[in-house]
């Protein structure tokens, strides 16, 4: 299984000096991937863990690109609905372009009523505007000699490098479906095995009434804090197909990350080592 981290893009670690140096750690040990999440803006009841300090993901996928060379880079979730089509097409165009294609897109419809407000989007429609963005994204990847209309204007849309794949988030039947019609791969955050399980399965039935592949899965979570309990979960999932998993930890400080790095280090020597293939 393929282990990656979260770089905190939030609260006292979201520093220049602190996130350079945890992104060229977690790539100097060998890790697969490193993420930024997404929030535009924190309303106070909602900013405990991080007094409302949040650098935008996209920015720090661009820092990511320019401080690494090898290690994949991704947000999880990028939450569509919150910007403009276009405008995000450009940015994951640019950064997939700047960081030499390691780009990992993981979205999603976000689900803070509070945002929602301030950007002036109504939540109800999220799922709509989800599809209609990732539909837009795939016109511009695709688009023929470049050119891409909007609004009624044709426009080049370059550079454009190879589309990084997208993993889509959620849970309800509705975001397996759009899984599966839209996406590369599904994104659950927060689960354990345990819950992990139905909805693989769930989305295995809808990609085989698709006739398409079964998607890749790749977990955002928080393993448990046992090195044998967290080891048990990780052959648990890999079991379930999940592929890659991605660890959020808290810390502040840069030491506190290089024991987060040294764990996953142990556990994705101990996941590899088991007989469970």
């Amino acid at each position: 299984m393929k282990i990656g981290t979260a770089i905190r893009n939030m609260g006292p670690a979201a520093k220049r000096d602190i996130i350079l140096t945890c992104a060229q750690m977690a790539e100097k040990a060998s890790l697969e991937h490193i993420w930024a999440v997404d929030h535009v803006a924190i309303p106070p009841d909602e900013s405990e863990g991080s007094d409302g300090i949040w650098l935008d993901p996209l920015a720090v996928l661009s820092f990511f690109a320019a401080a690494t060379s090898e290690i994949k880079i991704g947000v999880s979730v990028l939450v569509l609905p919150y910007r403009p089509p276009l405008l995000t097409a450009k940015w994951v165009a640019s950064i997939q372009e700047l960081s030499n294609e390691r780009l990992l897109l993981g979205v999603g419809p976000g689900w803070m009523e509070a945002e929602y407000k301030i950007l002036g989007v109504e939540k109800r429609k999220r799922g709509k505007l989800t599809d209609e963005v990732l539909d837009f994204l795939r016109t511009c990847f695709n688009s023929k000699d470049d050119v891409v209309n909007l609004n009624g204007q044709d426009f080049y849309f370059r550079p454009k490098p190879k589309c990084p794949p997208v993993y889509v988030g959620g849970m309800t039947e509705a975001a397996l479906r759009r899984v599966v019609e839209r996406g590369e791969g599904w994104m659950p955050v927060g689960l354990d095995p345990v819950k992990i399980k139905p909805l693989a399965a769930q989305l295995k039935v809808l990609s085989e009434r698709a006739e398409k592949p079964i998607p890749k899965i790749m977990v955002l979570g928080s393993l448990p804090d046992d090195n044998s309990k967290a080891v048990d979960d990780l052959l648990e999932c890999k079991e379930l197909g999940v592929t890659d998993y991605i660890q959020a930890s808290r810390y502040s400080r840069i030491e506190e990350f290089e024991n987060i790095v040294a764990r996953l280090t142990e556990l994705k020597s101990q996941t590899e080592d088991s007989s469970i293939v």
